[in-house]
């Protein structure tokens, strides 16, 4: 097995499969800031339609031996260019969301670029920080997931 990462645009066969993704109870708990309803496919599927029809908005498919792993986006958010992505839980623990958001980062040439992780998500923070990511503020918000206020950390790649 070859291991390899690649990304590419997102599809409309892409979808099903990041839906399932993410129904991942365990998932949604770690990733705290999460859909409001994971299981509304009739939201999920208005909100993908958003997001391919929207330009300013950088979508890539994860894939991952050729399987599509998850998702790397980049958006904005309050005047602030942001990244974010998700891995179906069977592809966590094998480099390959560092891999695929270093590749990621190799087109978004936009900086300073910003991320926000919940403070206990340590895998994702240990992956935007070997992608260069620094700690540069910290915040609360409202976990559709957890259901409560969450701490989190203010993370920044700059030029």
């Amino acid at each position: 097995m070859s291991n390899s990462v690649f990304l590419r645009d997102v599809v409309e066969s892409d979808l099903s499969i990041f839906f399932e993704q993410q129904l991942d109870w365990s998932a949604n708990q770690m990733a705290a800031f999460t859909a409001r309803e994971p299981s509304n496919r009739d939201a999920f599927s208005t909100h993908w339609s958003k997001l391919l029809r929207d330009d300013t908005i950088l979508k890539q498919t994860i894939l991952f031996n050729g399987q599509v792993a998850g998702h790397v986006l980049s958006f904005e958010h309050m005047g602030q260019r942001q990244v974010g992505y998700w891995l179906g839980q069977e592809y966590w623990g094998k480099r390959i969301a560092t891999r695929a958001l270093a590749a990621f980062l190799e087109q978004v040439k936009i900086r300073p670029l910003y991320a926000q992780v919940a403070k206990d998500n340590v895998g994702s923070r240990r992956v935007l920080e070997k992608c260069g990511f620094r700690i540069c503020g910290e915040d609360k918000g409202f976990s559709n997931a957890r259901w409560m206020e969450v701490e989190e950390f203010l993370l920044t790649l700059e030029g």
